[in-house]
């Protein structure tokens, strides 16, 4: 049996993918921006920045693995109220967290 052509699904049509790359690449010569992309910073992520330390640091300084902090970091995992709580203080008092770490 033949199998019958199928159109790939998806695909636009028929776009000229070496214009576009040299439109780009003359947008990028003269200084010409059509997106910035600005992420947003969570409040976990926002309390370590505030306090100095390295994710590292601050996954031991909070007792849980880098991993975790990553997680709660990039909104993949919520913290526990006690953990909220030690962001807002990081957050406001970041040389506590200093001195703790030192």
């Amino acid at each position: 049996m033949r199998k019958a052509k199928q159109k790939p699904v998806g695909r636009q049509p028929k776009i000229d993918i070496g214009a576009e790359l040299l439109t780009s690449v003359r947008e990028m010569k003269a200084g010409i921006r059509a997106r910035v992309h600005c992420p947003e910073i969570s409040a976990v992520a926002h309390a370590r920045l505030a306090s100095g330390l390295s994710q590292t640091a601050f996954a031991a300084l909070l007792g849980v693995s880098v991993r975790t902090l990553q997680d709660w970091e990039q909104g993949r995992r919520e913290p526990s109220g006690a953990a909220k709580t030690l962001f807002r203080v990081a957050e406001r008092y970041p040389e506590v967290l200093q001195e703790l770490a030192a």
